[in-house]
């Protein structure tokens, strides 16, 4: 079993079918969403695949250590993850096939108009067992 983070994005991937922005949905379309993600996890829970999912507010702030005192803090000017990453899912699964073929079934999820969204999602393995450092 090999473990993937299915990344749904806000942007920075390729647009989807149905790209109408959530913030312009229906409280019943976000509803129907929802549920379609919930379901899905169920699913996968059931089979034995399912790890965690999140889902990120867009706040956010970087953070880095920068010796002793108050550490600094700032909003830009950079990429932050908080414009691209809107949250994502952990599975394990068998192959990297099955995690593309569950990416494809949550990139069905219903956005406006109750239609998939088809939005692209991103499929990326974490790292297997870290290696054993000898000297």
């Amino acid at each position: 079993m090999a473990k993937y983070l299915l990344l749904k994005h806000y942007r920075g991937a390729p647009a989807s079918v149905n790209d109408v922005p959530m913030d312009q949905w229906t409280p019943e379309e976000i509803t129907a969403h929802i549920q379609y993600m919930r379901d899905f996890a169920d699913k996968l829970d059931a089979a034995g695949e399912f790890v965690d999912e999140l889902a990120l507010s867009p706040e956010g702030t970087f953070v880095r250590f920068d010796g002793e005192g108050k550490p600094p803090v700032t909003d830009g000017p950079f990429a932050e993850t908080k414009d691209l990453i809107a949250g994502g899912m952990i599975i394990d699964v068998e192959s990297r096939e099955r995690a593309y073929e569950l990416a494809a079934e949550l990139s069905a999820a219903p956005g406006a108009g109750g239609k998939p969204i088809h939005e692209w999602l991103e499929v990326r393995p974490f790292y297997g067992v870290p290696p054993t450092i000898t000297e």
